[in-house]
């Protein structure tokens, strides 16, 4: 369960969150839209405890994971050791039993090919591929993803949908932010549109004849 009470967030004279109220219940695949600008990075970075909000409280009942827009991968390190980069300096696990977990998530991802490559020879979609696997490797129970889409091709985009409908299926709480309205009705149990820092809509999209088309009125 993640609960957020009266949070809000600002950068200089921008409100980029006003005092939002919003539970989301574990195991939710939850999708955040709204224009550029509207707070839904901020609230995944407030979650994640990136940014500290300047009043309100979130509490989450388990432990995040966060999958950035840039993919943040270390352009000098392989594959494998962007993976084991972060667990290793942590001491998440025993090194044997990362490599295991790395190695099975490089297999279930369908990048294990890749593993001795660096970030410049992979495609977008395979980027993101690795992006989600360092992030999955801490056992999130939470997944926060910031434009998971972002650049990729229809093909590649359908694939991000299939491995996030696999990580639902493990109970694991989603929120994803992105503008790409038909992605998120295939994935989103809920979908939130936020608007100049505040909710706009809150719906379940299976509950409405259009729900798209309902969402595009509400971004003018």
């Amino acid at each position: 369960m993640i609960v957020i009470k009266k949070v809000s967030k600002s950068f200089g004279n921008y409100m980029a969150l006003n005092e939002i109220d919003l539970e989301i219940a574990t195991g939710d695949t939850v999708g955040l839209a709204g224009p550029s600008g509207s707070g839904k990075s901020t609230l995944l970075r407030c979650i994640q405890g990136l940014e500290v909000p300047d009043s309100g409280v979130i509490s989450c009942s388990g432990r995040p994971g966060f999958m950035f827009q840039d993919f943040q991968l270390f352009p000098h390190m392989t594959v494998w050791e962007n993976i084991l980069y972060a667990p290793t300096t942590r001491k998440f696990l025993p090194q044997s039993l990362l490599e295991i977990k790395a190695s099975e998530l490089l297999l279930h991802l369908g990048v294990e090919q890749f593993k001795d490559r660096y970030p410049a020879g992979l495609s977008g979609g395979q980027k993101q591929r690795v992006a989600l696997a360092r992030t999955l490797i801490f056992n999130p129970d939470i997944l926060l993803c910031d434009e998971p889409t972002s650049g990729l091709d229809v093909a590649t985009t359908r694939d991000v949908a299939v491995l996030l409908k696999s990580i639902q299926r493990q109970k694991t709480t989603v929120i994803i932010a992105s503008h790409d309205l038909d992605f998120l009705m295939q994935i989103s149990h809920r979908i939130i549109l936020l608007k100049n820092g505040g909710i706009a809509s809150d719906i379940e999209p299976q509950k409405l004849a259009n729900p798209i088309e309902y969402l595009k009125k509400l971004y003018e």
